[in-house]
């Protein structure tokens, strides 16, 4: 069974900086693509960034390029989201995804891709 943690929200100025980190459980992380989406109220869940099983491939979504980084530790089975340049607009629950394993060392970017949630953590920038 896959569990996934999210920690490091929190409050935030607008230009500030954040560290997502998801800590997720089980043995299949290391052959699993990894996501971050969002979901601000009363809005669809979004995606946000996606990383490939082996780190090489990333993706991002417009709003978020050049400004968000997504890495992880397959050592430490961990996905982690740094955010930078932060905006009011970025304000949302920000939740971690993990896809099945798959031979494929791809990218996914949307929510059905995604088998595993974690509970969410709360973002929010104040202008």
């Amino acid at each position: 069974q896959v569990q996934l943690v999210e920690s490091g929200g929190g409050l935030v100025q607008a230009g500030g900086s954040l560290r997502l980190s998801c800590a997720a459980s089980g043995r299949t992380f290391s052959r699993s693509a990894m996501g971050w989406f969002r979901q601000a109220p009363g809005k669809e869940r979004e995606f946000v960034a996606t990383i490939s099983w082996s780190g090489i491939i990333t993706s991002y979504a417009d709003s978020v390029k050049g400004r968000f980084t997504i890495s992880r530790d397959n050592a430490k089975n961990t996905v982690s989201l740094q955010m930078n340049s932060l905006k009011p607009e970025d304000t949302a629950v920000y939740y971690c995804a993990q896809k099945s394993t798959s031979y494929s060392d791809n990218y996914y970017s949307r929510t059905y891709d995604y088998d595993y949630w974690g509970q969410g953590t709360q973002v929010t920038v104040s202008s």
